[in-house]
């Protein structure tokens, strides 16, 4: 921003696959502007060290087609500013939150768009990786024992239903209610795509439900279920399979230590979310799934 003056630098949280930075700018009009300087981590790095470049064109590509994502305004991979490469984008007003009175109406935004990511054209010239079935990741005794870890497995070896039923899409990767900010009850932007990936769109669906089952309740992800269904023709014949994938992922996150889980959400006004709330919603989930493939279920 030739001639700007910087006023202002400050950390914004809630990222952690990378580090935010805020800056406000005064431009030489009068005028002020504020950017977020993101730079990804350095295990995103060590997987991919062109993320923030994939971040920045999938940025592009999104907000040319009128997904709600903040505006990519710059990439810098030159390591002459900053030692890392790093995306600056506009900054956009919103924040996160849980308010459980909004639980249903969140659920229905976030299905839209989701649906709307979900036919998404344009993508396959970006490299982007092919998301494969379950991820292969261990846990601790303590969380198969907690989690039901082992009868997860063993459904999914029974079933063995990786052979996608659906058309390939981009995928999120990482659609949660935290990776979305609102202001006055309104979506406003969808944030970090650095787990973007081309596969199913049930994985997202699926990551989706399980994270608004327990943050929300089981309704919550059912009302989210519904009008996704409502907006798409994928099939949700396989959803049983990526929820209990899902499951999978959760259990390799949290290694069945909630309590860190629940303190999060303390800030945000929501002291009901506990580690026994959702250990309680998590068994709703898998358990579910496991039903409609007639495996007996995991007791609390």
């Amino acid at each position: 921003m030739p001639g700007g003056t910087l006023q202002r630098v400050w950390s914004l949280t809630g990222g952690m696959s990378a580090q935010l930075t805020a800056l406000q700018l005064l431009l030489p009009n009068g005028q002020t502007q504020r950017l977020v300087v993101r730079q990804p981590n350095p295990a995103v790095l060590r997987h991919n060290p062109r993320a923030a470049a994939v971040e920045y064109r999938l940025l592009q590509l999104l907000f040319a087609a009128g997904v709600p994502v903040p505006q990519p305004l710059w990439l810098d991979e030159s390591a002459k500013i900053l030692p890392t490469p790093y995306v600056v984008t506009a900054f956009v007003a919103g924040k996160m939150d849980f308010a459980l009175e909004y639980a249903g109406r969140y659920a229905v935004q976030m299905a839209e768009q989701l649906a709307a990511i979900h036919r998404m054209k344009g993508w396959k010239g970006l490299g982007l990786p092919l998301a494969e079935g379950c991820w292969e990741q261990t846990s601790s005794a303590k969380a198969n024992a907690a989690l039901g870890e082992e009868p997860i497995r063993a459904a999914l070896a029974k079933y063995g239903l990786w052979q996608p039923q659906n058309e390939l899409v981009l995928l999120h990767g990482d659609f949660w209610p935290g990776n979305v900010l609102w202001e006055g009850g309104e979506l406003m932007a969808v944030l970090d795509w650095e787990d973007a990936k081309v596969g199913d769109p049930l994985l997202d669906l699926a990551i989706s439900r399980l994270d608004l089952a327990w943050i929300f309740s089981p309704e919550t992800a059912e009302v989210f279920t519904k009008r996704y269904g409502e907006l798409t023709a994928v099939s949700l014949t396989n959803l049983p399979y990526w929820d209990l994938c899902a499951a999978l992922r959760f259990i390799r996150i949290t290694q069945a230590n909630l309590a860190p889980w629940a303190a999060y959400y303390q800030p945000f006004n929501r002291p009901n979310i506990t580690e026994q709330t959702i250990h309680r919603n998590y068994l709703w989930f898998v358990n579910q799934a496991l039903a409609k493939w007639g495996e007996s279920l995991i007791g609390e």
